[in-house]
């Protein structure tokens, strides 16, 4: 018979044991990463008799068609935060990207370079300036008068009205957040948008050379039909908000201030989900070369109302169509992270010779020498100006990482091929080109665009588009390397078929005749 231990031994033991347990380093508790999102808007719709912009000389707002808004998300995983806001706006200037980020960070702690500020580039939106600070501070009186009398510049007030509206945005989106569960998936949508470049028979390509010219070819460059898709549902299964990438101009302008085509793909998702309310949070693809215009239709294109409704509604079908199909993963399973490079970019810069030409040509009057050759004139005398100011571009290329999408920003009216090319090259499952994000440099070719057989609107020199002709590529090169250093979540997947166990009785049957 085994002796029992007496009860000092066993208080011995037990003391021993203790101090033997307390000698072992205490492995620290890796606390749960648990994925939340907010989302939340903001009004910034301009008054009528304000600055229209999207072109380079004046225009004024005389109606109201519909809202122009600050859509923000916020995402949140437990170790990092990222905002994403979608902006009904022409385009955001660097330097009102910095004042935002910094007052964001200081309200709510999202770190600056964690927030993405995206443009739908609406050209029926409010007044925003085509220079940065001080540009013309130090110019001659010419062109002072040349930029402040004679081109689009911004509203004073309606830039404080923005800043306000984009950081409450973002502040009120990340105090609604809320453990959720996010899924992402691609549409495709190919009947609304189109390369406006087109080959011509005398070797160029022209931008919008007009429907029916029977000097054109062929398209110059492809499309993106994909439409990028992140929904997000709380645990209840309430969907929270949508974010949607698609690649077109947003200028199917309905007639007065308007949102343009986003407004109609807001209101066709939030009729689909029986959301009246419903945040749909839009960052534009790269689209500078298309738009919904079809230089080789066969057919009257649609009347401004009905071509917003079109295009909008469809973009908007498909999004909806996306959210039925993918599946949400975990609230667990969504990881954050963000990369981000920063670099000055060399201008394209026009010849002395140029210059004094163009100085002559704006001398005189518009409708002696012609409103393009003095439109031009005066861009390259605005050019020369800003050069000596700023002979330099400020660019920032982002990569922040959702779960197993990653959106990759660019500042540019960003030619599609690109976008494209950055789709191709990153490891992503899914990924989001972005552009018009965190400032602005302009339209930004291909090098073929830039080339012998290049040409359109979109490659002349200009104050607004000036940068170096390999830009594009070094802004794909960075976004693709960006998203490469990050690491996908997994993609949610429905369950796994259960093993085969038997045929369907009534389905395994042979033909009956008689």
């Amino acid at each position: 018979m085994p002796l029992l231990p007496s009860f000092a031994a066993v208080v011995i033991i037990a003391f021993a044991a203790g101090l033997l347990a307390a000698a072992e380093p205490t492995k620290p508790t890796v606390p749960k990463l648990v994925f939340k999102s907010g989302f939340a808007e903001r009004d910034i719709t301009p008054a009528i008799g304000m600055e229209a912009p999207g072109g380079y000389g004046k225009s004024y707002h005389r109606s109201f068609h519909d809202t122009c808004k600050v859509r923000a998300a916020v995402f949140d995983d437990g170790k990092q935060r990222v905002a994403i806001v979608g902006i009904d706006i022409l385009f955001i200037t660097r330097a009102l990207t910095k004042e935002v980020r910094a007052e964001i960070e200081k309200q709510c702690g999202i770190k600056a370079d964690h927030i993405l500020l995206g443009a739908s580039h609406s050209h029926s939106s409010g007044p925003i300036g085509m220079a940065e600070p001080g540009d013309y501070d130090q110019a001659s009186p010419l062109v002072q008068d040349l930029y402040t009398n004679k081109s689009t510049i911004e509203n004073p007030g309606f830039t404080q009205h923005l800043k306000k509206q984009l950081i409450e945005a973002v502040v009120a989106a990340n105090g609604a957040r809320v453990e959720a569960k996010a899924a992402v998936g691609y549409g495709h949508e190919d009947k609304v948008s189109f390369n406006r470049r087109l080959r011509m028979k005398n070797g160029l390509s022209f931008s919008h050379p007009g429907v029916g010219n029977p000097e054109i070819m062929s398209y110059a460059g492809p499309i993106d039909p994909q439409v990028g898709v992140i929904g997000v549902w709380d645990l209840k299964s309430n969907l929270i908000g949508v974010v949607v990438n698609f690649s077109c101009h947003a200028t199917t302008s309905p007639g007065g201030i308007s949102a343009s085509w986003i407004s109609a793909m807001e209101q066709t998702l939030r009729g689909a989900t029986g959301q009246a309310a419903l945040p749909v949070v839009f960052m534009q693809g790269a689209s500078g070369d298309v738009t919904q215009v079809d230089n080789l239709t066969k057919f009257q294109n649609p009347a401004s109302e009905e071509w917003w409704s079109i295009v909008g509604g469809r973009v908007g079908a498909e999004a909806f169509k996306t959210l039925l199909l993918i599946r949400r993963g975990a609230s667990t399973d969504f990881p954050i992270d963000v990369r981000q490079k920063v670099w000055l970019s060399p201008r394209r810069l026009p010849t002395a010779e140029k210059v004094k030409q163009a100085m002559a040509l704006v001398q005189q009057d518009p409708k002696v020498v012609g409103a393009t050759e003095w439109t031009f004139a005066k861009e390259i005398v605005m050019l020369a100006a800003i050069a000596q100011v700023r002979p330099q571009v400020e660019v920032e290329v982002q990569a922040i990482q959702i779960g197993p999408v990653v959106l990759v920003t660019n500042p540019a009216e960003y030619f599609v091929q690109y976008g494209l090319d950055i789709k191709r090259g990153s490891h992503f499952p899914f990924t989001f080109p972005v552009e018009l994000a965190n400032g602005c440099v302009g339209y930004v070719p291909t090098e073929e665009a830039l080339g012998p057989n290049g040409g359109g609107y979109e490659t002349r020199l200009t104050a607004y588009s000036n940068l170096e002709v390999g830009a594009g590529r070094k802004m794909a090169d960075a976004g693709i390397a960006l998203a490469n250093s990050l690491t996908p979540g997994p993609v949610p997947l429905p369950a796994p078929a259960p093993p085969f166990k038997a045929a369907w009785a009534y389905g395994n049957l042979p033909p009956e005749l008689k």
